[in-house]
């Protein structure tokens, strides 16, 4: 199976007489986070643990990242502990998408909705009202475990204040009610499990762009990038994505390093340049010595940094989730004076107040609630990481908001990274200004230079159209420009180097 996604780094010394192992930070998808109520539930489960150094929960992408020793507890192990509780985990493998569950619901949702409407017909056949119960406990299933683990655990959480109205439900008689909270609770949770993960899908843009496979320069042949050692020499062609940081050893080339510096030109590789993951070859074939594991690449640290500052909590997140706390027990202890009071004042129609309670319960699921801020901040995050623009988390983001003026330390930060034309001038009467377009075009549609797009896309709006194909013979010299042979002409286009290249170097 493909390895995790983990940072490892071996540490000396030792701690409380223990030798200390091998640690590292695996990450786990975990699609039974619902809320930050459970970030407490899967805290007290994993903590204990022995091996287990630190545990962080990101709510919104439903990942749960345990820093661990190796050899006191394995990956499968703490995936264990948290399926026991019906939390769904798994170990994200390397390169994947964040919470990445199905797109349809799951087959306890659709179980449940269709016993539920198959109860609907209660009124025509009596006996098919046992098909709402039915429903409630099909689709109840995940609720119980995390509930059952919640209770284990003294946590109050969201699954056993519905589990509480569902039974309420039944208790007076109200089966269609029971299997209508728990059918609509199931389907919020999918529903909202969806939102996030395409919102989270966006997060990985730049490690989706990263191949799976490598070609070892020396044998041609082509592994996955899990059997790529450090100092393994692989090649990257003209217009790859460089797959792993390392450094050239052999070739030269112009690398596009946008995605990673935000610098739009490109950059010259020759031997002894280092290059990163996720940036893109343009023009050139290059040999690269790696000098990093896939998973510890420049790429994947910026995927990992991104991911942990969803879980840097804003101000307004710290209060919300200290409010929290305290709202659940809260809404339990309402609901149950809801019906206590009554009772001891010995009020007329308890049944009505116990609904009353039931619908307290329901109506009040601090879900919304403490979900509100996290899930605002995440889509603030990765709008900015789309824009090219990386934020260490929410508190950032609020400061931002108190910002009267910026100041920017270079041109290229606030361009847009795309080049144009702004005027095309002839120097010399000895061509015309359509013929010397139709020849710059012609030959730069053969290159993948950032520039050259735009000299083709300025000849199109001056309606000259590029005839790659009347272009007989190219050459690409790296840091100065390219060669093209057209209709027995010879074209240089370049800056001064290239020129001199070819003996046309204007004097004075």
């Amino acid at each position: 199976m493909p390895g995790p996604a983990v940072e490892a780094a071996a540490r000396g010394g030792g701690c409380c007489g223990k030798t200390a192992g091998k640690w590292e930070k695996t990450y786990l998808d975990v699609l039974g986070i619902c809320c930050t109520a459970e970030v407490a539930l899967v805290e007290r489960l994993l903590a204990p643990i022995n091996g287990v150094r630190a545990v962080t929960v990101v709510v919104p992408s439903r990942t749960v990242i345990v820093d661990h020793d190796t050899a006191a507890v394995s990956q499968f192990h703490i995936v264990k502990v948290l399926n026991k509780a019906g939390l769904e985990a798994s170990v994200r493998a390397y390169g994947s998408s964040a919470g990445a569950p199905g797109r349809w619901p799951s087959p306890f949702i659709v179980a449940c909705g269709v016993l539920l409407a198959a109860s609907l017909f209660a009124p025509l056949l009596p006996p098919l009202r046992w098909l709402a119960v039915a429903a409630a406990c099909v689709g109840s299933q995940p609720m119980l475990l995390r509930a059952f683990a919640a209770a284990g655990k003294l946590t109050l959480d969201i699954n056993i204040l519905m589990l509480i109205a569902v039974a309420g439900a039944v208790a007076l008689g109200s089966y269609t009610e029971a299997g209508a909270i728990v059918f609509l609770f199931t389907v919020a949770e999918w529903l909202e499990t969806l939102a996030c993960t395409k919102a989270s899908a966006g997060m990985l843009s730049l490690m989706s762009s990263v191949p799976k496979t490598v070609v070892l320069a020396e044998t041609g042949q082509v592994v996955g990038m899990g059997d790529v050692a450090v100092g393994t020499v692989v090649a990257v062609r003209a217009g790859d994505v460089v797959p792993v940081d390392g450094v050239v050893v052999g070739g030269q080339s112009e690398v596009d390093e946008s995605s990673l510096t935000g610098e739009s030109f490109p950059v010259p590789k020759q031997a002894q340049s280092e290059v990163w993951a996720g940036t893109i070859n343009l023009d050139g074939y290059i040999s690269v010595r790696t000098t990093a594991l896939a998973e510890n690449s420049t790429v994947a640290k910026m995927e990992r940094l991104v991911e942990e500052a969803q879980n840097s909590r804003s101000r307004t997140q710290r209060l919300i989730d200290s409010c929290a706390k305290h709202y659940t027990p809260a809404v339990v202890v309402l609901a149950a004076g809801v019906v206590l009071v009554p009772v001891l004042l010995g009020a007329p129609d308890l049944e009505h107040w116990f609904r009353l309670s039931l619908v307290l319960l329901v109506s009040a699921c601090p879900c919304a609630l403490v979900l509100s801020t996290p899930v605002a901040t995440f889509c603030a995050l990765l709008r900015a990481a789309r824009m090219g623009l990386l934020v260490k988390g929410g508190n950032v983001l609020e400061s931002l908001g108190e910002v009267r003026v910026a100041a920017f330390d270079k041109t290229g930060t606030i361009t847009r990274g795309e080049f144009s034309i702004k005027d095309f001038l002839v120097v010399r009467d000895k061509v015309q200004m359509s013929q010397l377009l139709y020849w710059v075009s012609s030959i730069e549609s053969k290159s993948s230079h950032p520039m050259a797009a735009a000299l083709v896309e300025y000849a199109q709006s001056k309606s000259i159209q590029p005839k790659p194909e009347d272009v007989t013979e190219t050459c690409i010299y790296h840091g100065e420009g390219i060669y093209g042979a057209i209709n027995g002409k010879h074209i240089y286009i370049g800056n001064e180097r290239i020129m001199a290249r070819s003996s046309c170097r204007q004097q004075g």
